[in-house]
């Protein structure tokens, strides 16, 4: 959201001053919002939460002794992209430059967390905010339909604040998942549509992946997929793949504690390498680090990876991505788990920049430290 901003750059006129928010600050935040915007409207409730919030820096502009303007921005956990969640100058210091201030506190903020870029989302029609934010070098890199409480589209922007590298970056289209147990197929179905054109991403395909895939049990509810069950799928479905896993035998077999679920993963694992032998997937022993996986896009090929949900929400499941792109500093990654907290959006999951040392860290799952990834070719790797 961005609201009342000058038709053109202003002076910088420098707010009084511009400090973290606090609770004591609720209500003329509340009124600035009504002041500033007719819908989409942050509550008082959710400003509460964003002040005490570890991901989530939300800073006002204080000015003749008043609350002038403000910028929320989040941060997500394991990775290098801030997002600018809102922007708000009250109608009454237009022309000040207050805008430009919160939006330069803002990116310095973003990196002293360590983030390479900076996103936002903005109204196709708002024509003023479009110009505001082009201007401070920010450039549109996707849209999106029905964002809005209205219904309305809107588009994504993005700005690289740190050390600027050229990256290669294919049409990967982003796909979320639709449940809690689909990130390897929806991981693979974006890997599958980037590859052929005219498959489509429909939540059918992503169940019937699922079915053919998984490990019937692991933690706890549905099953997940396994790199064996996805690899013979991605197979099936014609496209070349490689297998690299750095264990041998079921895996995740310690996600549970009934014998007889131990037992059914088993003999789902050991029918999936039955089923891999006759064909010419390759099955490799190892691992593949942040520079195999740049090679692979360089390539034309997609990785899969499997990682620790750990660094990026806190919890410890495995967990799919797909990696889109690669560069000096980061992998690039498509995270199908989108989730449904209130700040939640598809602008924090596609082209989701990870340092490469992090990357490293987080591709490795258990206290065996399970390394799998599968990387997928339009035809035999």
């Amino acid at each position: 959201m961005i609201a009342h901003l000058p038709s053109q750059a202003a002076h910088v006129d420098a707010p009084t001053e511009l400090r973290a928010a606090t609770r004591d600050d609720v209500s003329a935040l509340e009124q600035l919002e009504a002041r500033c915007f007719d819908s989409d409207r942050l509550s008082r409730r959710s400003f509460r939460r964003l002040i005490d919030s570890e991901t989530a820096s939300l800073l006002v502009a204080m000015t003749e002794g008043r609350l002038a303007g403000y910028v929320c921005v989040l941060y997500r956990r394991g990775t290098a992209l801030s997002r600018i969640y809102s922007i708000a100058v009250d109608p009454d210091f237009q022309g000040r430059g207050i805008a430009h201030a919160l939006m330069a506190r803002s990116e310095a903020d973003a990196l002293a967390h360590g983030c390479t870029h900076t996103r936002l989302e903005v109204r196709p029609d708002n024509a003023v905010a479009i110009r505001f934010y082009k201007g401070l070098g920010y450039r549109q890199f996707a849209a999106v339909d029905d964002y809005y409480a209205d219904h309305s589209p809107a588009l994504r922007l993005e700005k690289r604040i740190r050390h600027p590298r050229q990256e290669t970056r294919r049409s990967i289209p982003f796909y979320a998942q639709t449940t809690d147990f689909t990130c390897g197929p929806a991981s693979l179905l974006m890997a599958m549509a980037a590859l052929d054109s005219e498959r489509a991403l429909e939540r059918t395909e992503e169940l019937r992946l699922w079915r053919e895939a998984t490990t019937i049990f692991m933690t706890s509810g549905h099953g997940g997929c396994g790199p064996h069950g996805l690899a013979l799928a991605a197979h099936n479905r014609g496209f070349g793949v490689t297998l690299v896993v750095n264990q041998a035998g079921p895996l995740f077999l310690d996600s549970v504690r009934d014998p007889d679920k131990k037992a059914v993963m088993t003999l789902v694992h050991e029918d999936f390498e039955r089923q891999l032998a006759t064909t010419p997937v390759q099955v490799q022993t190892g691992a593949l680090g942040a520079a195999d996986l740049a090679g692979h896009l360089e390539a034309g090929r997609i990785p899969l990876v499997l990682i620790s949900s750990w660094r990026m929400n806190g919890n410890k499941a495995p967990h799919w991505v797909t990696v889109v792109a690669a560069d000096a500093h980061c992998l690039y990654v498509h995270d199908p788990d989108v989730g449904d907290e209130l700040e939640a959006s598809a602008t924090d999951n596609a082209w989701l920049p990870i340092p490469r040392a992090q990357f490293e860290r987080m591709a490795r799952f258990g206290r065996q430290g399970l390394r799998a990834s599968l990387i997928i070719g339009p035809a035999a790797i």
